[in-house]
């Protein structure tokens, strides 16, 4: 599977996308939302992993943007605890799961499998 891991934090873009490559899937990064609305584009990934909280454009709205181009894609928003609310935003605007910081492997292998 070809996965898209978008966080303004190059950390857990790493640690994420270390994970996922554990697992056979093939990894891609950006740093924020507007990057990662050029990049799924560019990339046509199977799968994206969306933090909420970024700079230039949050998670919201790049998964809104991406939505509006390729309403078929999947979406897994990536959050704190915290952000509930905005959890519950991202799923009425497309998302399809999520995911809490700090990172569980087996929240995501149990995501992966029901996706792929």
């Amino acid at each position: 599977m070809r996965v898209l891991v978008v966080d303004d934090a190059k950390f857990m873009r790493l640690t994420l996308g270390n994970i996922l490559k554990k697992h056979g899937h093939e990894v891609f990064e950006a740093e924020n939302g507007a990057d990662a609305v050029a990049k799924y584009h560019e990339i046509q990934p199977d799968l994206v992993t969306m933090d909420i909280t970024m700079p230039e454009m949050d998670g919201l709205e790049a998964v809104k943007r991406i939505k509006a181009v390729d309403p078929k894609a999947k979406i897994v928003m990536v959050s704190a605890m915290a952000q509930k609310d905005y959890v519950i935003e991202a799923i009425q605007s497309g998302a399809i799961d999520f995911i809490i910081k700090p990172f569980q492997e087996e929240r995501i292998r149990e995501v992966l499998k029901r996706l792929g």
